[in-house]
């Protein structure tokens, strides 16, 4: 899997956000654009911002038992997959203010970089290496990078 903290693979990335237009339609899926940039903020949200409620008890359980593998692997997403409620975008979101706000977190996590993340403890899964934080942030960035044709 590419590297999000090599500046190389974040500029690659921002480049291929930058050719999305707010008429970009998906492949797949019932995302706008818009909301696919709000909902791929929400994993540097639940990083740079206190906004989140964290998990506990059961919810916490699942997600650990679940969910982790599935997140931090390295095997693609599918399509159409189940997304947590956190990530759920219904409303209209402004284009160009979630270009611009992925655009900064993308560049805030890369400039922090590898050591920053080794060992780090993540919202949802405990204490993470930095393979799993990039495994994370890439992996998903680009599915739906590909969901809508850059």
């Amino acid at each position: 899997m590419k590297n999000i903290f090599d500046k190389t693979v974040t500029d690659e990335v921002i480049e291929r956000i930058n050719r999305l237009e707010p008429t970009t339609k998906p492949n797949w899926g019932k995302m706008s654009v818009d909301q696919m940039l709000a909902h791929c903020s929400v994993t540097y949200e639940l990083d740079f911002e206190n906004k989140h409620p964290k998990p506990k008890g059961f919810k916490k359980w699942m997600l650990k038992t679940f969910v982790k593998n599935i997140v931090l692997s390295e095997k693609p997403y599918k399509k159409n997959g189940r997304t947590a409620p956190e990530f759920l975008i219904a409303s209209d979101k402004d284009f160009n203010l979630e270009k611009d706000r992925l655009t900064a977190y993308i560049i805030k996590a890369q400039e922090l970089g590898n050591n920053h993340y080794n060992q780090k403890e993540s919202h949802s899964f405990g204490k993470l290496s930095s393979t799993e934080w990039n495994n994370m942030f890439y992996k998903h960035l680009d599915h739906h990078l590909n969901q809508f044709g850059v």
